[in-house]
């Protein structure tokens, strides 16, 4: 189980209506682990609240961290603590970097982000600017004001379109995606309208060519507790066996059990409960791993998935 590591809060910011950077820094000035575009922390707050934010400095610099988080109305208490009770000078655990939307070698990107969902795009733009490719990026938001990074990302010139829904309405979205380019690879994160929206249009896209990463579940037809059945799962290292009845969760019998499993969302998108399997085949049920990843069944999200092959032999 990974231990966590304490950060100081170096610096908050106010980057747009309701969008706090944090900068995050360890508190002796030692570097801090590597990570690369992509990747999130786990941000452990006070009364067992753990939240993801994606990392959005530059991954270059080994010293300090930077994430930025949008404070919602409907907060399950995350946004809310760091907006109103985090302070600079306070020290936080974190876990991670974690990273399950890796920017992957391409000639070509588009990257599309939808409000705060341009936090994991910024190292993103940098490191497709940096390697010589082509990239463009379509960028909206509710209005001007909400929109964080656009100081930033306007240096790019017109490889940003920034598209603020209260002046020229909706991202055109069939404008980039209606014709399918095999050199490109197509990067989104934002609500789950926008990334709806963009996974059907890229459905006649090269298999692959779409990377998301998502905020919420989509929604999903409900599942029939009778057309469950249950799992035994064997944990390797505690040398222990456990059953799963059809209508739990490997994750809430593994909690259950005292097995001590890293978990937030329970809905299969923030890869917290990410865990290696040893032996059995997988029935992926997550929003995190690609369909490559999936297929190679070494790793599953306990919260939501479960076993085809009615056992399961995992690394805890």
């Amino acid at each position: 189980m990974e231990q966590p590591r304490q950060v100081l809060v170096q610096q908050m910011t106010v980057e747009a209506d309701g969008v706090l950077s944090l900068v995050l820094v360890d508190p002796v000035g030692a570097e801090l682990p590597a990570w690369q575009p992509g990747a999130h922390l786990d941000l452990l707050l006070a009364d067992g609240l753990v939240r993801q934010y994606s990392l959005c400095g530059d991954p270059g610099d080994r010293r300090r961290y930077r994430v930025a988080v949008l404070r919602e109305p409907q907060s399950r208490g995350g946004s809310e603590r760091v907006h109103t009770v985090l302070r600079p000078g306070a020290l936080v655990d974190i876990k991670g970097p974690r990273n399950h939307f890796r920017l992957e070698p391409s000639p070509r990107y588009l990257f599309i982000a939808g409000g705060i969902g341009i936090t994991p795009i910024l190292p993103m733009v940098a490191a497709a600017a940096a390697s010589g490719a082509d990239w463009s990026l379509l960028y909206g938001g509710r209005a001007a004001a909400s929109m964080a990074f656009r100081e930033g990302l306007a240096r790019h010139g017109d490889r940003v379109r920034m598209v603020p829904e209260d002046v020229h309405g909706r991202l055109d979205l069939d404008a980039v995606l209606g014709t399918p380019r095999p050199d490109t690879l197509v990067y989104c994160c934002g609500p789950e309208s926008l990334i709806a929206a963009v996974e059907k249009r890229c459905t006649s896209w090269p298999a692959d060519a779409l990377r998301v990463e998502r905020f919420a579940a989509p929604e999903e037809p409900v599942r029939d507790p009778a057309d469950e059945s249950g799992v035994e799962i064997v944990l390797r290292r505690s040398d222990r066996s456990l059953r799963v009845p059809a209508e739990r969760s490997i994750l809430e019998v593994l909690l259950e059990g005292g097995i001590d499993v890293m978990n937030d969302c329970q809905e299969g998108i923030c890869g917290s409960c990410e865990t290696k399997v040893l032996e059995g085949e997988v029935d992926h049920r997550d929003h995190v791993l690609t369909a490559k990843e999936q297929a190679s069944n070494t790793c599953m999200m306990v919260c939501v998935s479960r076993a085809r092959s009615g056992r399961l032999v995992l690394d805890l």
